[in-house]
């Protein structure tokens, strides 16, 4: 059984309507034919060469990629060029392309009210209200309370495992958290803001309604500086530890309302940065 493009396409807009996209962003069906029957889905974070070459062998005929193929305006697509040689390819192979992106990650269900239920934070909000009492959106970011306060170093051990993130066995037992962060170890933390990906713009709000701690991929120096001054602490748990769970996430809910057809989460893409454990 087949699905056309337009019916997948409709369920992730309304799954993750666009309009709650930042401004900047480019969001939504970003290559392909919206009459175009489908029958394989393959999700990841980043489109890169390999993950486009895993969609091709597999005869995947869209591809929901989270970060966007097309940032800036497009002047030429040869093969002289990584990006235009991947579009091109994907071209000859028929594979459409789709961008939730931001839309996701703000989404009622998406990325970051993910990352906040699987903490365990309750009485969830979003660090950012919608810009207006018309607006639909849920508002960018969340920030909620812990049924107990922890330790920060727990709770950086409780991160780790929650997403799963490298960690090596420590001479007393137990596991190191290779996590950057900012704050004393043994500080409590029972109210926590988290924005996925590289949301650092997010820390003043999130001090601004009483946060003990923010969490987020990755930060600036100069955020860093912001947090240790202002008295909150935060955890960089990396750009693809904060978003890669809710890609494969996304795979599952595609599959679960599509269950004729065949959906998985790009097995090839691994995270581009490597943690040293020597």
């Amino acid at each position: 059984m087949t699905f056309q493009l337009q019916q997948i396409t409709d369920f992730l807009d309304a799954f993750a309507p666009l309009d709650q996209a930042e401004r900047w962003d480019n969001v939504g069906l970003l290559l392909g034919d919206h009459e175009v029957n489908v029958q394989r889905i393959m999700t990841c974070l980043t489109l890169t060469s390999d993950v486009a070459r895993e969609a091709i062998e597999r005869d995947a005929q869209l591809i929901v990629s989270h970060h966007p193929i097309f940032f800036r305006p497009v002047q030429k697509l040869t093969s002289a060029i990584p990006e235009g040689k991947l579009v091109l390819a994907l071209l000859r192979s028929g594979i459409a392309v789709y961008s939730p992106h931001t839309a996701f990650d703000s989404a009622r269900l998406g990325i970051n009210q993910m990352l906040a239920s699987w903490l365990g934070l309750q009485e969830i909000e979003p660090i950012r209200s919608p810009l207006s009492p018309s607006d639909n959106s849920p508002g960018a970011g969340r920030w909620g309370k812990l049924n107990h306060p922890v330790m920060l170093r727990e709770f950086l051990e409780l991160v780790r495992a929650r997403l799963k993130l490298p960690g090596r066995t420590a001479s007393h037992g137990g596991h190191e958290v290779l996590l950057q962060y900012v704050g004393e170890l043994d500080r409590p933390v029972s109210t926590v803001g988290i924005g996925c990906g590289s949301a650092a713009e997010f820390l003043k709000d999130a001090a601004r309604l009483g946060c003990d701690l923010f969490l987020t991929g990755e930060a600036r120096f100069h955020d860093c500086l912001e947090a240790r001054e202002t008295g909150i602490a935060l955890v960089l748990a990396g750009h693809y530890g904060t978003e890669r769970p809710g890609v494969e996430h996304l795979a599952d809910l595609l599959q679960t309302k599509f269950s004729m057809l065949t959906v998985w989460a790009s097995q090839v893409e691994i995270d581009p940065l490597s943690w040293s454990v020597s």
